[in-house]
């Protein structure tokens, strides 16, 4: 430490510019706390929006909230495939299916080398992997949910899961991912016009209550923290690391 601050060698931090520091520290947490506050009322706002959700158990009531328009509402019950799909070579029916094709290529790359003298090489080397080559897939045209018929479209699926891969030869194969045929779960949806929003989320094996605790966390807030703090500690560090000449005359 010398009289005019802390030398740290490739840069001095003086205690002017350690106070001038506390006043970029300040400012930007003030900035940080208008911020989060837009982002808490956006939270306040999409959680107000499902705690008037109405909760739906029952095929009648479900049937009554899509001819009555009751609006968002959160629905558990049993989501099937009404016709299924799948491909010769494999076992099983599935709501969702998809056939992904990979090549087995050689592909060259160039390696630099230092030896113990300081010298450094370089040569080519070969290595082989399998590369995407392609996909295709399948989809049911109708699900049930809750006992009622409906477009494929309207809910999405959960995530798909590997079913098999089949090599066709030493170069070629096929990866196959499914979705099965039947779930237990919970929509968030809106009740509209005898039917559902299109792309209704679905939470697999999530009772309502917990898929509204889900719903509600307030992440959003704790990671902008986290990097805003991280971008206050890079911005006080930048005004350390330049030079500050001006602030000690």
């Amino acid at each position: 430490m010398k009289n005019r601050g802390f030398d740290f060698g490739d840069f001095e931090i003086t205690k002017r510019e350690i106070l001038a520091s506390i006043s970029i520290i300040a400012m930007m947490l003030l900035i940080g706390f208008v911020i989060s506050g837009r982002i808490s009322n956006y939270i306040l706002d999409r959680n107000e929006k499902y705690n008037k959700a109405i909760k739906i158990e029952s095929s009648d009531l479900f049937e009554y909230g899509m001819i009555t328009n009751v609006g968002y509402a959160f629905v558990y019950g049993d989501l099937k495939a009404v016709d299924t799909v799948s491909y010769p070579e494999i076992n099983g029916e599935y709501m969702y299916i998809e056939k992904i094709e990979e090549h087995y290529n050689m592909h060259t790359r160039t390696v630099t080398t230092t030896d113990s003298k300081g010298k450094t090489h370089t040569k080519t080397e070969t290595y082989w992997s399998w590369d995407y080559a392609g996909s295709e897939e399948q989809r049911c045209s109708e699900i049930t949910f809750l006992g009622h018929i409906f477009p494929s479209n309207k809910v999405e699926f959960p995530s798909t899961e590997h079913i098999d891969t089949i090599k066709e030869s030493s170069h070629v194969r096929h990866k196959y991912y499914g979705v099965d045929t039947e779930y237990i779960g919970t929509i968030f949806t809106e009740l509209r016009d005898k039917t559902i929003s299109d792309n209704s989320s679905f939470y697999e094996n999530s009772t309502i209550e917990e898929t509204v605790d889900y719903l509600e966390r307030d992440w959003e807030l704790w990671l902008f923290w986290v990097i805003w703090i991280i971008v206050i500690g890079l911005c006080v560090f930048g005004f350390y690391y330049i030079d500050n000449e001006w602030i000690e005359n």
